[in-house]
């Protein structure tokens, strides 16, 4: 039994766009919208190089997954606004695989979490 959701092998990305912004924590997201809503979603990386961490994109092979997962519309519904001062509001990959009851990706010692849930 898999304990995380693993990378698949072929896989198409239809879903959410990358949006670029001018947000605090991050200046690249996936955003999903359906009408005048979005929800951006963003998600850890870290630089072995220099040692650092940012938050940009989700990886492409988890925007189809998310978006067609059975729970996605009501989760979206319930937390896409329209667009406020080129915004909108923002979860982790993480938040929203764990919402919708998807086995998450696997955690890496370097990531950090939220502990609000408005980002």
């Amino acid at each position: 039994m898999r304990y995380h959701f693993e990378k698949p092998g072929l896989y198409e990305s239809h879903y959410g766009q990358i949006y670029i912004c001018d947000h605090p924590i991050y200046t690249k997201c996936t955003l999903y919208v359906i009408g005048d809503k979005g929800l951006a979603v963003i998600q850890q990386r870290f630089d072995e190089e220099r040692k650092a961490t940012w938050w940009g994109e989700i990886d492409p092979w988890l925007t189809d997954a998310i978006y067609l997962h059975r729970s996605f519309k009501e989760y979206f519904d319930g937390r896409a606004k329209p667009c406020k001062d080129g915004l909108y509001p923002t979860v982790t990959v993480r938040q929203i695989m764990w919402a919708l009851k998807m086995k998450p990706i696997p955690k890496h010692r370097w990531e950090t979490v939220f502990d609000r849930r408005d980002i």
